[in-house]
């Protein structure tokens, strides 16, 4: 671990590193909800799909593999429920689930239709549909923030773990929500906009709260 962060109030813990390291420290939480690299390989640079070159920014590595199955044990060893996106990329990872969710971006053309989550609820798929983030994203697979508060509404418990948190979506939804966030971040780039995202959310927050009486 590099680095952690506490909210003033203490309901958002950031950490710095990987969170093979830290998941086994961080404790038992209700719900682990997540968006994990895919492995294919959207991480910036020039790239090719179906054809067409694209700019994603520049080049980093946080993309070039999947996370290994050790990580998704951790999850599920330290949690009641777990929303993982992406599930379908990790099938050999994860146990069958019925329960999935699927995002429909609005997209059309040469790109995927949309997105599956994988969770460990036993329930029928539910799905939600929101276009994609095309302009002012901090992140090259940045969600929309109603997207994770949709989420948020089937995660369990006072408290949300988010391993790989990326540009801290996930921790602005349960700032809106009023729900405890961790979050684990390897990159730095990414960590130190998760944590201006957050404490921006924070002070929001505080300012719209009722002031008590003197």
């Amino acid at each position: 671990m590099k680095e952690r962060w506490t909210s003033e109030c203490g309901t958002v813990t950031l950490y710095l590193g990987d969170c093979l390291e830290i998941l086994p420290v961080t404790g038992p939480v209700e719900s682990v909800v997540t968006d994990p690299p895919y492995g294919i390989g959207e991480d910036g640079g020039s790239q090719r799909t179906r054809g067409s070159k694209r700019k994603n920014g520049p080049k980093l590595t946080w993309d070039n593999e999947r996370p290994p199955k050790k990580a998704f044990d951790l999850m599920r060893g330290i949690s009641r429920l777990q929303i993982i996106w992406g599930g379908n990329y990790f099938a050999d990872m994860l146990p069958a689930s019925r329960g999935w969710l699927y995002w429909n971006k609005l997209m059309g053309g040469d790109f995927s239709d949309g997105e599956l989550a994988w969770t460990s609820i036993d329930m029928v798929l539910k799905s939600f549909t929101k276009a994609k983030q095309t302009k002012n994203r901090v992140h090259t697979t940045q969600k929309p923030i109603a997207l994770m508060e949709w989420c948020l509404g089937f995660a369990e418990g006072e408290t949300v773990l988010d391993p790989y948190m990326g540009s801290g979506t996930t921790g602005v939804a349960c700032v809106r929500l009023g729900r405890k966030f961790i979050g684990i971040e390897l990159e730095p780039k990414y960590f130190a906009i998760a944590k201006r995202r957050i404490q921006d959310e924070l002070k929001k927050v505080a300012f719209l709260e009722p002031k008590k009486p003197r």
